[in-house]
């Protein structure tokens, strides 16, 4: 038996940094509950975070680098020949082919892990290809690009002040399940019921009847894609009202008079025709959140990933700037985190439409193009075709539009090298897999969700357990595939140069050491001057449960990095989008619409080999309103034919009233059979890949966002006729 003690970090497998207590035996973890003295989580902790310990133990879980060999089977590598093969062929395949035939991807726990955060950069400048891809164009590039053009940085991203609003106005957002979603909350269910306690409201505006929406007072079903035209019309009311208080408006943004001229058209009347919300609710809605003491307009996943996601996503925060509620308590309001990567932005590289991807065109945002490019850029041949690709802590094979396409792509590339700790329904491609260590072996410090979270705290996590001999954190692997490459871990010339040198000398990189300087910096930092109060690293370190800031703080100009601290609240490329809305707004609908959903025990594609995890009932369920299945003849348990124009197979059917008529949904992360070699769990669940069905054709308006809600299918009985294959939509970006 080892020595028994307990740990206390941050959780990582989610957005809430909820704060744990891990029991260990040794290096083995025996247990895992929530830390009561956190003041954050206070005690809280899902299912997620209880399954750390089977994450940790996980048999599939890889522990040394793997080369995939001539016959499609895995073999073990040592990391000293595994690094340099990486170096080699991604070397080989740049100096033959260009910068641009290498590609990136970065998956969603990039933003768990702070020395990803910090090399992203670095990583980039270093492959020094613009193809660049992330998880962001599947659910963030709309809401990357607003904060950037009304902000001046894609990360100045304004939260719901949950904690002290009466009145919250969730559209497209299952917070209750996800723990916010840049609006980091840990026990969502508790603070609404605080809400609603101090004699507050809860709309929500959903196809489905959410969670959360069972928790509101009020659900009201909308149309897939159409939150845009809803959220305009209620801007629409209180300015013909009189309800906006224009002077207020003009000392905090720009632009206001051009907003009222452009938004004239979206009329309660006309937005009702195409949302399916009646007139007299879209007027009571935006009468009632003006008039509430304090209020919140929050939108999300299901907005962001439609046809229209960037505008409405806009028409989010046009709404809390016109009702008085941007930066104002109880309202939507900016985080003041310990370390401000918001203010970084312009250094690492910040923007939208400054390159575009080579077959179709498609914009560039905040470094990355939409992932829905991928396909096209590995298989389309000519100057800058992708031949070798870098995929770090991604599955895009089940998270990318048309994944099947994305695989047989995949397979053909000339070299492909992995960084994950799984063998997966993508990285079976890879021709070498490097395994970072376990999380619970490395320090840990939340940059990327402190900077959206609804009360400003700080923790420092050490590692619980020793590191495997031999094995090596993720920053460091990053880190050796830069240098390999001629780059350094900034990104920024001077700066990896003066690095360069520093290692002649013994010195070495670390992401916590960064870190440290970026918090004494900070505006919550001790400035390095000896005596002061303020923070470092080392007094995290004596404070193992976190350190509470403070609620957030009222306030616009301090967040805003253009010139003189205003919103810029009309960008033109948002203007001239709009006569574009008003036209799809007449356009005929289809009858039936495929979305997508979150599931409370999943975490995308990655959680699924965890048994605590899977186990019950399936979840990979295809949810129908009774009108449409009886259309279609299908039943509850039974499993039923979906067509999209890619692609057509079977999915189970739950029958429900819980999604509204004319909607089918689907979650999203499922279907790993191609894995089950690999993973055991994983691969014994039922389920198919949403994404099978999503058409990386059909791309948003703006940003070229995946649209992942509002997809054209047909639902059928088994053996029924195919839908007939409509048109690929047509991607025409508005000038940068």
């Amino acid at each position: 038996m080892g020595e028994r003690r307990t740990a206390l970090r941050s959780c990582q497998l989610c957005e809430a940094m909820c704060g744990l207590a891990i029991r260990l035996d040794g290096d083995r973890v025996v247990a895992v509950r929530g830390d009561e003295a956190d003041p954050f989580s206070r005690g809280f902790v899902c299912a997620k975070g209880v399954a750390l310990t089977q994450a940790h133990h996980d048999p599939d879980r890889l522990r040394t680098p793997v080369r995939r060999t001539a016959g499609g089977r895995f073999e073990p590598l040592a990391w000293s020949e595994a690094l340099a093969l990486a170096g080699e062929r991604l070397l080989a395949v740049r100096a033959a082919h260009g910068a641009d035939a290498l590609a990136l991807y970065m998956g969603n726990p990039t933003v768990h892990n702070h020395g990803a955060v910090l090399l992203r950069a670095g990583l980039q400048k270093a492959i020094g290809t613009r193809n660049c891809f992330s998880a962001s164009s599947q659910d963030t590039a709309p809401r990357f690009a607003t904060s950037y053009w009304l902000y001046g940085s894609s990360l100045a991203i304004p939260v719901p002040d949950i904690d002290r609003t009466h009145h919250f106005l969730c559209v497209g957002a299952n917070p209750l399940v996800s723990n916010g979603s840049l609006m980091t909350a840990p026990d969502l269910r508790s603070r609404l019921r605080a809400l609603r306690a101090r004699g507050g409201r809860i709309v929500v505006v959903d196809p489905r009847r959410t969670e959360t929406a069972e928790a509101a007072d009020e659900w009201v079903p909308i149309r897939p894609g159409t939150d845009a035209a809803l959220l305009l019309a209620m801007v629409q009311v209180l300015a013909r009202d009189g309800r906006v208080d224009a002077a207020r408006v003009e000392r905090i943004a720009d632009g206001w008079p051009r907003i009222a001229a452009a938004i004239e058209p979206f009329t309660p009347e006309r937005a009702a025709a195409w949302t399916g919300v009646p007139a007299e609710v879209i007027r009571r809605l935006a009468r009632e959140f003006a008039d509430a003491a304090s209020g919140v307009a929050y939108s999300r996943v299901g907005v962001c990933n439609t046809r229209h996601g960037t505008l409405a996503t806009w028409a989010t925060d046009l709404l809390n700037l016109a009702a008085g509620r941007l930066g104002e308590v109880g309202g939507s309001m900016f985080p003041s985190p310990a370390i401000d990567i918001a203010a970084l932005t312009p250094l690492l590289g910040d923007g939208w439409s400054r390159w575009k991807s080579r077959v179709r065109g498609l914009p560039e945002t905040f470094g990355d193009l939409p992932a829905a490019a991928l396909a096209e850029e590995l298989e389309t041949p000519g100057a800058g075709q992708v031949r070798a690709f870098v995929c770090y802590a991604g599955n895009p094979v089940l998270s990318v539009p048309n994944g099947r396409r994305v695989a047989r792509a995949l397979a053909a590339l000339e070299f492909m090298v992995a960084i994950d700790p799984y063998i997966n329904e993508t990285t079976r491609h890879a021709h070498l897999i490097l395994p970072p260590s376990s999380t619970l072996a490395e320090e840990h410090v939340d940059l990327f969700f402190a900077n959206v979270a609804v009360r400003d705290t700080i923790r420092l996590s050490p590692a619980a357990v020793a590191r495997a001999d031999g094995a090596r954190a993720d920053w460091q692997i990053l880190l050796e595939i830069a240098e390999r490459l001629g780059g350094g871990p900034v990104g920024i010339g001077v700066l990896d140069a003066a690095w360069r040198a520093g290692r002649r000398l013994g010195l070495r990189w670390h992401p916590t050491f960064v870190a440290d300087a970026l918090l004494r910096l900070g505006r919550h930092g001790d400035r390095f001057l000896p005596g002061s109060r303020g923070l470092s690293m080392s007094k995290l370190r004596a404070q193992p449960h976190g350190v509470d800031l403070g609620a957030l703080e009222p306030g616009v100009a301090r967040r805003v990095l253009h010139r003189g601290g205003r919103v810029r609240a009309a960008p033109e490329p948002v203007l001239r989008e709009l006569p574009r809305l008003a036209a799809a707004m007449a356009a005929p609908r289809p009858e039936l619409v495929l979305i997508g959903r979150r599931e409370a025990r999943s975490c995308n594609s990655w959680l699924h080999n965890l048994p605590a995890l899977v186990s019950g009932k399936p979840r990979c369920v295809l949810q129908v309103h009774p009108q449409d299945a009886a259309r279609a003849g299908v039943a509850s348990g039974a499993s039923a034919m979906l067509d999209s124009r890619i692609h057509r197979g079977p999915v189970l059917v739950e029958v429900t009233e819980r999604i509204t008529p004319g909607v089918v949904c689907l979650p999203h992360g499922f279907g790993h059979s191609e894995a089950a070699p690999w993973q055991n769990v994983a691969g014994a669940q039922p389920g198919v890949s949403a994404n099978d069905w999503t058409d990386d054709s059909d791309v948003e308006g703006l940003v070229g966002q995946s649209v992942l809600n509002g997809v054209t299918v047909r639902l059928s009985a088994l053996g029924g006729p195919a839908l007939t294959p409509a048109a690929p939509s047509s991607f025409s970006a508005p000038p940068a």
